[in-house]
Parts: C-alpha cells; sequence; structure tokens
C-alpha cells in the first residue's frame, strides 16, 4: 500500500484537456485537492466540474476540483495562481507542470512565433510555474514537481514538431539540473513521458493517423490518460521520495522495436 495523498493540494497546469485532465482525475480520486489551470475559462469551468462530479468533491477519499484562468508562460499569471492555491489551500504539495501545446510547421514555414509560442508554453511555462510555487514546495516537507514531457524529442521525431520535440528534449535537461537543486529541500522533480495517448488532440490528426500509431505500438493500442496520471500518482507519493531526476515512458514499448519488421516477427 502507498502512502495517502488524500488532502495534500495539487496543480495540474493545462489540467483542462487530454493528459492534463486526466492528471487531474486520478489525483482528485485518490482524495487530493486539485487545481486545474489553463487559458480558456469556459473550458476550464467545466473540466473543474466534471472532475468533481466523477472523483472531485463527492468522492469519498474527500477531493476537490478547482478552476483557476491564467497562463503559464507569463510569470505574473503563474504567481497570481501559486497565490490563489495558497489563499485556498495554505500550501501546494505537488506541481505537475503539464500545460503544453504541439501546432505542427515545417522546418522550411515554421516562423519566430512558431517558435516562440511552443518553447513559451512548454519550457518557459514549465519553469515559471514551478519557480512560483518553490516557497510553497519547500514548506511542504514532501514537495513534487511532476514534468509532463513526451517520447517525441527525448527518443523519437516527427515532422513537423521539430520545435516540439525540441521543447520537450529541454525539459528533461530542466529537469535533471532542477533535481539537484532542490534536492536539500526534499523536492523531487521528475518527468512522465507519453506515447501515443488517447485524447482530444489526438483525434484531430485523424482515423489515419491513429491507426498508424497503434500498428507501430507493441500492445497494439493507444494509452489512456489515466495510464500518465497513474504514474504521476506514484511520482507524488511518498515511497518515492528517494527517485528524482528520472523519467518514466509510459507508451506501451511503443519505442522499443529497432524496425517495423519487428513487430511482425513471431
Amino acid at each position: 500500500m502507498f502512502t495517502p495523498v488524500a488532502g495534500r493540494t495539487v496543480v495540474v497546469t493545462g489540467g483542462s484537456r487530454g493528459i492534463g485532465k486526466g492528471i487531474a482525475r486520478v489525483f482528485a480520486a485518490a482524495g487530493a485537492n486539485v487545481v486545474i489551470t489553463g487559458r480558456d475559462g469556459a473550458v476550464g469551468r467545466a473540466a473543474a466540474k466534471e472532475l468533481a462530479g466523477a472523483g472531485g468533491s463527492g468522492s469519498a477519499a474527500g477531493g476537490s476540483v478547482s478552476y483557476v484562468a491564467g497562463d503559464v508562460s507569463s510569470a505574473a499569471d503563474s504567481a497570481r495562481l501559486a497565490d490563489e492555491v495558497l489563499g485556498r489551500f495554505g500550501g501546494c504539495d505537488v506541481v505537475c507542470a503539464n500545460a503544453g501545446i504541439f501546432p505542427s510547421a515545417s522546418l522550411e514555414t515554421m516562423t519566430e512565433g512558431d517558435i516562440d509560442l511552443v518553447l513559451g508554453v512548454n519550457v518557459k511555462g514549465a519553469l515559471l510555474v514551478v519557480q512560483a510555487f518553490l516557497p510553497a514546495l519547500k514548506a511542504s516537507g514532501h514537495g513534487r514537481v511532476i514534468l509532463t514531457s513526451s517520447i517525441t524529442g527525448p527518443f523519437t521525431g516527427f515532422p513537423g514538431w521539430a520545435h516540439y520535440g525540441a521543447s520537450k528534449a529541454a525539459m528533461l535537461s530542466y529537469m535533471r539540473t532542477a533535481a539537484i537543486e532542490l534536492a536539500p529541500h526534499r523536492i523531487t522533480v521528475n518527468a512522465v513521458l507519453p506515447g501515443n495517448i488517447a485524447t482530444e488532440g489526438l483525434t484531430v490528426l485523424g482515423d489515419a493517423y491513429q491507426a498508424a500509431m497503434e500498428a507501430s505500438i507493441p500492445m497494439r493500442r493507444l494509452g489512456e490518460v489515466e495510464d500518465i496520471g497513474n504514474a504521476a500518482l506514484f511520482l507524488a507519493t511518498d515511497e518515492a521520495a528517494y527517485i528524482t531526476g528520472q523519467s518514466i515512458v509510459v507508451d506501451g514499448g511503443q519505442i522499443l522495436p529497432e524496425s517495423p519488421a519487428a513487430m511482425d516477427l513471431p
């Protein structure tokens, strides 16, 4: 049995959709007080209401889910988020820096604005939100930072995602240094690297893309958002207190085959 996280305060950036929403759902079901953040207020409020009904304030575990609007690529918004969370709960124990975007653009057509946007949300946002919550994480006694990276960038590449892949690889470099700096404060910094997960973002890429991805995964299926949430939940437990600066790949074995032919051999 793992030590319960019930009653702890968890922030999930980009928690109104996709993987972030799955992470928030898992923590809420475990009894944590979850705060999700995102830029679209209507979507965020609807997600918080849905998550609270599914496993938050109405659950036996006694957790809650609330929403705070904000853009993590803004230092002012990140600071305001921290102020609001501390005002509501008096502290913060876990920061899941999950907010990320993945617009497609070839190297030939990619603009400076495209690059700045992706790096701003995916990398700068992860830096700023953790920075904003550092005093609370230090005071927690069991502070946790969990980054949502990706297999794209650290292990694989995909046309149109050079800026996205670069951002996700950069998160791992950030993780290693942050883990060293924050270790004296008993704060761990780790990353979850999703493969292809069934989300709204994947749906817009089309059925052909989804079928091709399923065929490339040894488990022959896409992952679920809760698969990422469960990995994050483990990293947030007391039992994971001696794990820091590490990454967990959650991809159904997608990065393992040496070639497509390996998938057809007995």
